[in-house]
């Protein structure tokens, strides 16, 4: 038998090598018209940023040395120029101008996709480039060796595109993102891909959403992007990332029947319309697994597992069933890790399937062990029998064991009572006891059950709340922090005493943080009568990212030529000034902060990187006491990146709310009873007077403010001696006098009953009521081993700077 694949990239080499698994008798021809086979085409974007150093890494096999290994006649720069089904053979063109035929008993097509590329005005301008295969990659990273690049534009915001936005910036560009639609990444949902545009614009990448390209003029040594809406944009250089089409021409010529989708029609068996053809990768459409319906997918995972079943079936005879693919991808976006499975709400929506959804916002591994991050997921699913439809991850890590996790259930006809039943390895630094795909189970669980009627985004953004309750069930200090416009504040464990402040005659929407507290707000309310009570999916977390909208980029400053030494000059004095403060604790960061901007210009821009967790609050309330202007934090593997901007006048307060306002703090230095007790007085004191109160916990202050059923939390010698030496709660702290073992505390409180006098943890709890705001100094933590988890709920974490911040919108400063 004689076995002749065209194309070799994922899908023919892969079957080539398969078939010649299967036997050792057959003659396999494998033609491709390019100089290289079986590469990583994924890994092209990494080799242009330069994350990849060696381009041979990008190859899998050579076609000399896959050639030898598996006895294939491999022939690159050959080109498939036409097929004859019924004379079985086909016609080539080699590089070198030469033509023949060669013969076949099995074809197989493996032509791929092609990117797209309109035929606008100036589309082959110099500096305009398509990224699909080496050659491509070879050809700009020439043209960067060749040509500075200092400002890229991507045209398109897909895979690709994110990935070239995120190299060009590793390489020093600066990037811009034309988008015609308005989000980023297409296969997932615009909820999701709103968190995704807030860690671009993070990153510096400017997005312009919503923007057709009209237009490319050569400018110079770049190009001119010009847009529909008029924006012109100049760039050193543009990639194209629009999208790809299935390459079927050979198909077409050949008489091959073609899909609905413009795919080569294949059957289960993933056989053309000629018994002697099979086609596998992306020029084929396939009936998607959930829908029916024909569809194209471009990616290389099912590419592969086509071509080891066609292998068998061009061998064995058709055996092997496809069950076609559910689009699982997955992408590196900066710091992020974007992926998604199945159906999104949107595709649902378009093809009139009835669905539901429910977003969760979960951390990757146990909070109380070190760099956690925040994963956000949504998934879709039947409201009639819980089928699941698709799901969408957005995180840090982690995100690729979630998603295989979701992708095996849906490819299994499962539902998400079989995410329920997932069993999961764990342990704190892998995971939590309920991992995040079990939580997203529950909670769609009990929206099937009717425990939780969902409110959506859109639903409450397009809501009149005239006719309805708007309850925030944050914390009051959240509440202050920002909330939704409309919506009354009753914190979650106030919510019982005064459930009368709710109407029960027209709907109660809830929000919380991410969801949880609206949910189990929404059972006490259920359970006390109210009819119509409905949760905000995902919290004011999804909400907000999904209502922000992302405004169009201020102009491009004047791009600096290599014969414009004045232009660099100011482009090189104004860079941002870096400083590592990594491993130094709290004051130490803000110190050299201070330091650092004092010999700064007014414009001038300092980046600061600390491991110090209360760093960036302590900087932000440093600016807002000296006028300079905080733009930014981020933080990443466990480092804290904040970045500010130097003002030209200083001490001057951004808002009336900065000063003037006579507070009143409190440094909270010592852990015995009476002194404790005496703060916690003054503390309600002043706070019944309207009056903005912090009190400050340092040192021995802390144990007043640790919970008594505390989680375990892993420490080291000295830790676990300060553990054993000091209070563990604030009920065995001790008199300052008088305390006689003991007995002296003991009598304190005893006294304070009979006499109607509140305990100090009552008093605790009525500042927190009041509205006092706790901080615990990070330095004294880190020095006597405290961690974040030991101390209540409500307390924050800061520094020297956070308290002087306080310290100087005070009248009264008192330390005990």
């Amino acid at each position: 038998m004689k076995y002749v694949i065209i194309g070799g990239v994922a899908g023919g080499a892969t079957a080539a090598a398969r078939i010649r698994r299967n036997t050792e008798k057959a003659e396999i021809v494998l033609f491709e018209r390019g100089d290289y086979i079986s590469y990583a085409n994924c890994g092209l974007p990494y080799y242009i940023g330069g994350v990849i150093k060696e381009r041979d890494r990008l190859f899998v096999q050579t076609p000399e040395a896959f050639g030898l290994r598996f006895n294939i006649d491999v022939r690159v720069r050959s080109e498939v120029t036409a097929i004859d089904t019924k004379k079985k053979q086909v016609a080539v063109r080699t590089s070198d101008g030469k033509v023949y035929t060669e013969t076949y008993d099995k074809l197989l097509l493996s032509p791929g996709a092609s990117p797209v590329r309109p035929p606008l005005p100036g589309i082959d301008s110099k500096g305009i480039f398509t990224l699909r295969n080496v050659g491509d990659t070879d050809k700009i990273k020439q043209y960067m060796q060749q040509h500075p690049v200092k400002r890229a534009i991507i045209v398109g915001g897909g895979f690709i595109g994110l990935e070239m936005a995120e190299n060009l910036h590793h390489a020093g560009a600066e990037v811009a993102i034309v988008e015609m639609a308005n989000q980023v990444m297409g296969p997932i949902d615009y909820s999701m891909a709103s968190l995704v545009h807030g860690h671009l614009l993070q990153k510096g990448v400017r997005l312009y959403l919503g923007q057709a390209v009209e237009r490319f003029d050569e400018n110079g040594q770049g190009v001119r992007v010009g847009l529909k809406s008029g924006i012109r944009l100049d760039a050193d250089l543009v990639i194209l990332s629009i999208g790809v089409r299935a390459e079927t021409r050979l198909a077409v010529e050949a008489g091959l029947k073609i899909g609905d989708m413009k795919g080569i029609w294949v059957n289960e068996f993933l056989q053309t319309s000629d018994e002697s053809v099979y086609a596998v990768g992306d020029a084929i459409e396939f009936p998607h697994p959930i829908t029916g319906k024909p569809w194209l997918n471009f990616l290389a995972g099912p590419a592969n597992r086509q071509a080891r079943i066609v292998a068998d079936n061009i061998v064995f005879g058709n055996r092997v069933k496809y069950e076609g693919a559910i689009g699982t991808s997955i992408a590196k976006v900066f710091d992020m890790t974007v992926a998604a499975t199945g159906l999104p709400a949107k595709r649902l929506k378009q093809m009139d399937i009835p669905y539901l959804s429910a977003t969760i916002h979960s951390g990757s591994h146990a909070g109380y062990y070190p760099a956690s991050s925040q994963m956000d997921i949504k998934i879709t699913f039947s409201p009639t029998d819980g089928k699941l439809y698709g799901a969408q991850i957005v995180g840090y890590d982690g995100v690729d064991k979630r998603i295989d996790e979701y992708a095996l259930t849906i490819k299994q006809k499962g539902t998400v009572y079989d995410l329920m039943a997932l069993e999961h390895a764990y342990a704190p630094p892998f995971s939590s006891a309920k991992d995040p795909v079990a939580v997203s189970g529950y909670v769609a669980g009990n929206i099937l059950s009717g425990k939780m009627t969902p409110l959506y985004w859109r639903e409450l953004a397009e809501a009149d709340l005239t006719k309805a309750t708007l309850v925030d069930v944050r914390t009051a200090d959240e509440y202050e922090l920002g909330s939704i416009p409309g919506s009354v504040n009753i914190p979650l464990d106030e919510l019982r005493p005064r459930m009368n402040e709710i109407p029960a005659d027209k709907p109660v929407f809830l929000y919380c943080g991410v969801g949880l507290r609206g949910y189990l707000a929404s059972n006490i309310l259920k359970e006390n009568g109210y009819k119509d009570v409905r949760n905000l999916i995902g919290g004011i977390k999804t909400y907000q990212a999904a209502v922000t909208p992302v405004p169009l980029p201020d102009a491009w400053d004047e791009p600096c030529r290599s014969d414009e030494s004045a232009c660099r000059k100011e482009h090189d004095a104004a860079k941002v000034v870096r400083v590592d403060a990594c491993g130094i604790q709290c004051p130490g960061p803000i110190m050299k902060l201070k330091k650092e901007m004092e010999a700064l210009q007014p414009g001038e821009r300092l980046e600061v990187l600390a491991t110090d967790a209360g760093f960036p609050r302590d900087a932000e309330a440093w600016c807002k006491s000296t006028g300079n202007r905080f733009l930014a934090s981020d933080s990443s593997d466990g480092a804290f990146r904040v970045t500010i901007e130097k003002s030209p006048l200083r001490c001057t307060p951004p808002s009336s709310s900065s000063c003037g306002e006579e507070g009143k703090t409190f440094i909270l230095f010592s852990d015995d009873l009476d002194k404790t007790l005496a703060t916690f007085v003054l503390a309600n004191g002043a706070a019944a007077t309207g009056k903005k109160v912090t009190i400050f916990f340092t040192f021995w202050g802390l144990n007043a403010i640790k919970k008594a059923v505390k989680p375990q939390v892993k420490k080291d010698l000295f830790g676990k001696m300060f553990g054993w030496m000091l209070p563990s709660d604030s009920r065995k702290l001790k008199l300052s006098k008088m305390n006689m073992g003991g007995i002296g505390a003991r009598m304190m409180r005893y006294v304070m009953q009979q006499k109607g006098i509140d305990s100090l943890e009552s008093l605790r709890s009525q500042a927190i009521e009041n509205g006092v705001e706790f901080i615990a100094c990070q330095m004294s933590m880190d020095v006597m081993g405290i961690d974040k988890s030991e101390l209540l709920d409500n307390v924050t974490i800061g520094g020297v700077a956070t308290y002087m911040e306080r310290a100087e919108q005070s009248k009264v400063n008192l330390f005990i």
